[in-house]
C-alpha cells in the first residue's frame, strides 16, 4: 500500500490557503482576518514541506517552513496587540473603522 502522493499534500495546502484567502476576504473583525492569514501561511507550509519530502529541496523546504512558523508568530503577537489597542480606542474590533488610523 502506498503512501500520499505529492497530489494529496498539494491538495491540502491549495485548500488550507484559499480558506485562508476567503476567510481574509470575508471576515469584519480583526480576529478573523488574523485567522486567515494563519491560514494562509499554513497552506504554504504544507506546500514547502511537501516539496522538501518529493522534491529536490531537501531539507531547505522544512527550513523554510520553520521560518515561515518563526515569522508567523511574530506576526500574530504584533498584530494582536494592534487589534487590543484599536479595541482599546474604538470599543470594537470591526476592520471598517480601521480608516481612523490614517497619520
Amino acid at each position: 500500500m502506498e503512501g500520499v502522493g505529492i497530489n494529496g499534500y498539494l491538495a491540502v495546502g491549495a485548500v488550507l490557503f484559499v480558506c485562508g484567502v476567503i476567510c481574509m476576504a470575508t471576515k469584519r473583525n480583526g480576529i478573523g482576518v488574523l485567522m486567515g492569514v494563519e491560514l494562509v501561511l499554513n497552506g504554504a507550509n504544507v506546500n514547502f514541506v511537501a516539496f522538501s519530502k518529493f522534491g529536490p529541496l531537501g531539507l531547505d523546504g522544512q527550513i523554510a517552513s520553520l521560518f515561515v512558523i518563526v515569522l508567523a508568530a511574530a506576526e500574530a503577537a504584533v498584530a494582536l496587540a494592534i487589534v487590543l489597542n484599536f479595541y482599546n480606542n474604538h470599543l470594537t474590533i470591526d476592520v471598517d473603522r480601521a480608516n481612523e488610523l490614517q497619520g
